[in-house]
């Protein structure tokens, strides 16, 4: 999942020829509990260095009693990766504004001071961890699509934590990928050939949530006809996934705590205990810390769940990740659906500008939608629903008859005129005496109205549906029935 790691509490190489200030600096570092390796120039370049460099985070450069180029012995510290560099001593032939170029913060001076050295030390860590995180192969995590900032922060968590048998709280907006992410955590752990079990506890009534977590036994209550084991119990050894954590009620809030800190629990109308072996997922869109405040929600609880919170990011945080999401979604519906959605430029940044509330979960129906109404075609901004029309249409001269061929066909359904005359009089078509198939008469109106429709459509099966009212689906299932096809 990733390249070679970095020092965590790293350890300190010093390079000096100076005995005595060697000395010193070692004393200085171990009593900051920092293992020191310390050379004189000659022993260093001696050395086999490959075993002692990856535990190495900061090295200490002294002066050199040989005629040494610095610049060709920092390159030689840096052939794994750059490492973060002190001057002890001056060193004329690395003027100041090179420092960076070499990876060297600065100078150490006497006399030593702690909160210096603590400054140094902590400056390392920083880039420690940022070029861990640039060095780190994120998993790719199937359902949780994008490239943004945000997106893999969340993949850099993700594998952080996947493998630390440790509860997660993942918060976020309703539609956001909370239970993706969950399912990742599972995939990533020690525990992923054991079972996934979710449960929305906004779902499951009150009163039956408890049996739904435990279990309980035949006759516990009213309508028990057997036993039946629980979510803990199926969990066993897996991930239990607690969604919507924040609907579930107090009185069930202290069961599940105890059961936390136990790790234990009983079914309903049982006395009998029982250990489980699960790890907690949480996730919420609420926010827990106001609900503590008002009293809706238990404190203990919350930090007992909430050992390393994960912030899923709203859509309209992450719009650059659009394309791919989209491109994502619509292979997901090509599987045997005749999909192959395209969409025009236009429509995307349409699509940009849309304020997404539902996030990718709204995002979701919209392709499905365009995928029934418009198989297989590319979208525009006209082919959009209305609500997410946020740009005018780039080329209305490509949709003549949308307006006003909508209102002449209207015209062929409705009277000519308004009178009340007109109105109340019947239609002009007299009943023959012999009698008719009215059956047959309709679906004759029916197939004339069709063929009219896709005139004034220009044979554009869904401008024709929307001219007729109807589904795009629904009218292709009628020229299907009457042989119509397009001219």
């Amino acid at each position: 999942m990733q390249g070679p790691a970095l020092p965590s509490a790293f350890d300190i190489l010093i390079l000096d020829d100076d005995a005595k200030r060697r000395e010193n600096l070692r004393a200085v570092f171990e009593l900051l509990d920092r293992k020191c390796h310390i050379f004189d120039f000659v022993s260093w370049l001696q050395r086999e260095q490959k075993e002692l460099l990856p535990s190495v985070g900061l090295v200490l450069i002294g002066e050199s009693a040989l005629p040494i180029a610095l610049g060709k012995l920092i390159v030689g510290l840096d052939h794994e990766r750059p490492l973060p560099k002190l001057l002890i001593c001056e060193w004329p032939e690395l003027p100041q504004d090179t420092f960076a170029q070499f990876h060297i913060l600065g100078m150490l001076e006497a006399p030593y001071r702690y909160p210096q050295i603590l400054d140094w030390l902590h400056q390392c860590s920083v880039l420690h961890e940022r070029a861990s995180s640039e060095r780190l192969s994120l998993p790719e995590m199937p359902g949780f699509v994008g490239q943004t900032p945000s997106v893999r922060e969340i993949r850099y968590l993700v594998a952080q934590v996947a493998p630390r048998d440790i509860s997660v709280l993942i918060t976020g907006e309703s539609g956001t990928g909370k239970e993706v992410v969950a399912r990742c955590l599972h995939a990533f752990s020690g525990r992923c050939e054991g079972p996934f079990v979710p449960v929305n506890c906004g779902a499951i009534p009150s009163e039956l949530l408890e049996s739904e977590l435990f279990g309980h036994e035949k006759g516990a209550f009213t309508g028990a006809i057997s036993s039946r084991r629980g979510r803990f119990e199926l969990a066993h050894g897996g991930t239990l996934f607690l969604d919507e954590i924040g609907d579930m009620p107090l009185a069930m809030q202290v069961k599940l705590l105890r059961v936390l800190q136990e790790k234990q629990f009983e079914r309903v109308g049982s006395s009998k205990t029982q250990d489980v072996d699960v790890r907690i997922l949480a996730a919420t869109h609420k926010n827990l810390e106001t609900m503590i405040q008002e009293g809706l929600f238990r404190e203990d609880l919350y930090y007992r769940l909430n050992v390393f919170p994960i912030e899923m990011p709203a859509l309209r945080e992450r719009l650059d990740d659009l394309p791919l999401l989209i491109h994502s979604l619509c292979e997901q519906l090509e599987d045997g659906q005749g999909g192959g959605l395209q969409f025009h430029p236009a429509a995307l940044e349409s699509l940009r500008h849309h304020p997404w509330p539902g996030n990718v979960r709204e995002l979701a129906n919209l392709i499905e939608r365009l995928n029934i109404i418009h198989p297989g075609e590319v979208i525009g901004v006209s082919e959009l629903p209305p609500k997410f029309r946020h740009l005018p249409e780039p080329h209305p001269e490509r949709y003549p008859v949308d307006r006003s061929a909508s209102l002449d066909f209207m015209e062929l359904l409705e009277p000519a005129s308004t009178t009340e005359e007109s109105v109340s009089s019947p239609p002009s078509t007299d009943f023959p005496p012999e009698g008719m198939d009215l059956k047959q008469w309709l679906e004759e109106q029916e197939q004339h109205f069709i063929r009219q429709a896709l005139d004034a459509a220009g044979q554009v099966v869904s401008r024709a549906a929307r001219l007729l009212q109807m589904r795009r689906t629904t009218l292709v299932e009628k020229m299907r029935k009457y042989g119509i096809e397009r001219q």
